[in-house]
């Protein structure tokens, strides 16, 4: 069988979705076709300027204002603003024949068939036999779109929904219509996860497919749990948020952003197709909901949803739905006893069976939810799908639940959760039982590193496909442990290759971690080939611990606090000269302290959502670990000749006095934090510690020999200092930045020089060290410093003083 290859896909439809599945291929590298169709009349911009509906920027403009619209929305839906140079856009009248070049055609119109159908129609004329084509819809049956259309055309159609926006949300799910061949499927299973960085789920042709089905029930269910139990939307907020492994916005907040509107046209979708569901009523909108689609509050798009944000005597203020008066008010605090039982538990998974067993009002809440939420996923198979993982990695990958309702389910107990059921007068489907009676107390079960789940048809776990390629920390914690103190676990990752996993809190660095990754170099130099530092929670790092350094500084502790910071240096040069490589897996945010571990790795393997940068500043001090010096190390890298040297240097110091926080790993490139031809980006974040293993492993192998230490790093001294001064002292004078922004810029500027030198000069690192250790503790001694970390240990917000 040939080797089907992506090198240019096109997207028929411009809107929100289109341009954002549009911009994700090009954030792969793929070339995009994007076209809509042509405007009917002209608008007022286009008649004061004479155009006709001939002319081609008429012709364009819907697709051209949708992508601008598109490229410029926060978060941003591409990688890099460059990256969108390799979308051509174009219409559906003077450019449909050019769809005969694409390797994938991907439909995104409206969600009406009829149109849908009109414009396969039309495609078909040109589409070349062979060439992929799908629909992003999200609930119209795949069977009707391909109907009359040729035998080649439905052997290469299927569904491929992405879930919005489509750079950021995880889930791809593929439902074949009825002569999709196998071979298809399995191309785009195998794309999605590979190229696309998603987690691809094939589901059946049902109304909704997995994804929705599932989380519409959701949030229905918890629509008419409000006003049974009489809770408030911020009550709602508090407990299905972070505490549950959801996302911040929780449901009201989420269902503000995506739009009620979307909610409810998928929700009647379902109630309409679905007779035979036993959670049918449940489908049916509340009162409150019809009155607030007559009123048109669909959320953050028409300025008021279950929120609404006002300004009074020039103040923000965020006010709520009251449910049942339907009025706005002021937020009311939400809290409860059961949450707080669970503040001391890190670990999402662990709090579960806590939040069943609380005696108040959100302990109810927890049993009715999960009671509802375990019969409905469980009475879905076969329905939807027949493999219960599928569930929970739609639900993971498309709502951003760090949990699946099985792998909750699990977390309670099968039994446990049985219980919980009945006393709600609720039964789970006969396959649960049948499972517990074959003597499988558990839906998933980690044998040997990998994950299995208990398979119906055939009453036994087996392994889940697809994992080969990743390494779940998780699944082999316990049985590869080579080293483990409060702050890191150290992993055997096989091969020869250790693995160092942070286990504080956020991922912070303080002097466990720093013990850690001294340990893990000890032992990856005695007895191993390689070390991964990497690590699966949210975020990579935030940072060093700035609880410590505040509590040392404000206690005058400079002895102890000078010896901390020399140990964070030390250990980041201990990194760079071990005689083993070192790869860093950085993902989510990896800032400060994170940063400046990535900048003394011998490698970098991002993750492309890597938030990365230098942010001390924030902070009231520079970068202390030997970020400032590794910034002027790597200008001086660049530095040619003549004036050129300022200006290198110039752009390395505003990164770290900006606080520049890269929004993805390829904005990295652009500030010198990743370098080009060195680190590497992975899509696929599941894919990462193995790929930071495979770099580690081939460095090895090519016979990888310990760096010489550097005593050639050109500083330039007053001419630096000069250039540095002066500028500090005008921004300033223009009150661009404050006084105390000043004397820490100012600091940093004498480091990145090199010190007063009178002239250029080769100094070694140690001494550019030295130097950034000085200023740094200087810093610490000041009021001001020590009031933006207490601001930031506070409110996780930084102060301008």
């Amino acid at each position: 069988m040939s080797k089907r290859r992506i090198k240019k896909v096109a997207v028929i439809g411009s809107g929100i979705m289109g341009s954002g599945i549009a911009c994700h291929f090009a954030n792969i590298g793929v070339d995009v076709l994007l076209l809509d169709i042509v405007p009917r009349e002209l608008n007022d911009a286009e008649k004061a300027k004479g155009l006709t509906l001939e002319d081609k920027a008429v012709r364009n403009r819907l697709v051209n204002d949708s992508l601008k619209g598109a490229l410029k929305s926060k978060p941003s839906p591409i990688y890099h603003q460059k990256f969108a140079s390799r979308i051509t856009t174009g219409n559906l009248e003077d450019d449909i024949a050019k769809v005969k070049d694409v390797d994938w055609i991907i439909e995104v119109v409206v969600e009406r068939l009829d149109i849908k159908k009109m414009v396969f129609e039309n495609l078909e004329k040109y589409r070349t036999p062979g060439t992929l084509i799908t629909s992003n819809t999200s609930g119209i049956p795949i069977k009707f779109m391909s109907e009359g259309r040729s035998e080649d055309f439905q052997k290469h159609f299927c569904g491929t929904h992405f879930f919005n926006p489509a750079r950021y949300l995880k889930l791809f799910e593929i439902i074949p219509g009825p002569q999709t061949s196998q071979d298809v499927l399995d191309f785009l299973n195998g794309y999605g996860e590979q190229f696309l960085g998603k987690t691809s789920v094939i589901a059946k042709d049902t109304p909704a497919f997995i994804g929705n089905r599932i989380g519409i029930f959701g949030i229905q269910s918890l629509f008419h749990q409000v006003k049974e139990l009489g809770l408030t939307i911020e009550e709602v907020d508090k407990l299905t948020g972070p505490v549950i492994g959801r996302p911040k916005s929780a449901t009201f907040r989420t269902v503000d952003v995506v739009g009620l509107d979307t909610l409810v046209h998928v929700a009647n979708g379902i109630y309409d197709n679905c007779p035979d569901d036993e959670a049918h009523e449940l489908f049916k909108l509340p009162d409150f909901i019809n009155t607030m689609m007559e009123n048109n509050w669909l959320g953050s798009k028409t300025k008021q949803g279950f929120y609404k944000k006002v300004v009074n005597d020039g103040k923000k203020e965020i006010l709520s739905l009251d449910l049942d008066t339907l009025e706005y008010r002021s937020k009311k605090r939400a809290s409860f006893a059961t949450l707080e039982l669970t503040k001391t538990v890190d670990k999402v998974i662990d709090r579960f069976k806590i939040l069943v067993s609380g005696k108040d009002k959100a302990g109810a809440f927890y049993r009715k939810n999960f009671a509802a939420m375990f019969q409905y996923v469980s009475n879905r198979i076969p329905e939807i799908t027949d493999e219960l993982y599928k569930i929970d990695d739609a639900m993971k990958a498309g709502f951003g639940w760090e949990h699946g309702p099985f792998q909750i389910w699990d977390a309670i107990g099968v039994e446990k959760g049985i219980e919980i059921m009945k006393a709600e007068g609720l039964q789970p489907a006969a396959w649960v039982n049948d499972m517990i009676a074959s003597g499988s107390a558990s839906f998933y079960t980690v044998d040997n590193g990998a994950t299995y789940y208990y398979d119906i048809p055939s009453k036994q776990q087996t392994k889940k496909p697809g994992q080969d390629a990743f390494i779940i920390l998780d699944n082999i914690r316990k049985s590869n442990e080579v080293f483990k103190n409060s702050g890191v676990v150290i992993e055997d990752l096989g091969d020869g290759i250790l693995n160092c996993e942070f286990q504080s809190k956020m991922n912070t660095i303080g002097g466990d971690v720093l013990a850690g990754l001294n340990k893990a170099v000890d032992l990856a130099e005695k007895d191993f080939e390689g070390l991964v530092i990497g690590n699966q929670g949210a975020n990579f790092s935030v940072g060093a611990n700035i609880g410590m350094i505040f509590m040392m500084a404000v206690e005058q502790e400079y002895d102890e606090l000078n010896m901390a910071i020399k140990y964070f240096q030390d250990t980041m040069m201990r990194m760079r000269y071990s005689s083993i490589p070192t790869v860093a897996a950085p993902h989510g945010m990896t800032l400060g302290g994170g940063c400046e571990l990535s900048l003394h790795a011998d490698k970098v393997v991002a993750a492309a959502e890597t938030y990365i940068g230098l942010v001390e500043f924030g902070v009231g001090v520079i970068p202390g670990g030997g970020g400032s010096k590794e910034m002027t190390l790597r200008a001086q890298d660049l530095f040619h000749k003549g004036d050129v040297q300022l200006n290198v240097l110039q752009e390395h110091f505003l990164t770290i006095g900006m606080a520049k926080v890269a929004t993805s790993a390829y904005e990295a490139f652009d500030t010198n934090i990743l370098q080009k031809g060195k680190d590497v980006v992975v899509v696929n974040k599941d894919r990462q510690i193995a790929t930071a293993k495979a770099h580690a492993k081939l460095m090895a192998d090519t016979g990888y020999t310990q760096p010489v230490k550097r005593d050639d790093i050109l500083v330039l001294g007053k001419q630096a200092l000069g250039m540095f001064l002066v500028g500090t002292d005008a921004m300033n004078a223009s009150k661009y930045i404050s006084e105390h922004d000043q004397k820490i810029a100012n600091k940093l500027a004498y480091v990145m020089a090199g010190g007063d030198l009178s002239e250029p000069t080769k100094v070694t690192e140690q001494y550019l060290l030295d130097i950034e250790r000085e200023a740094f503790l200087s810093l610490c001694t000041e009021r001001k410093t020590l009031e933006r970390i207490q601001h930031m240990l506070k409110t996780g917000k930084p102060l301008r003083n």
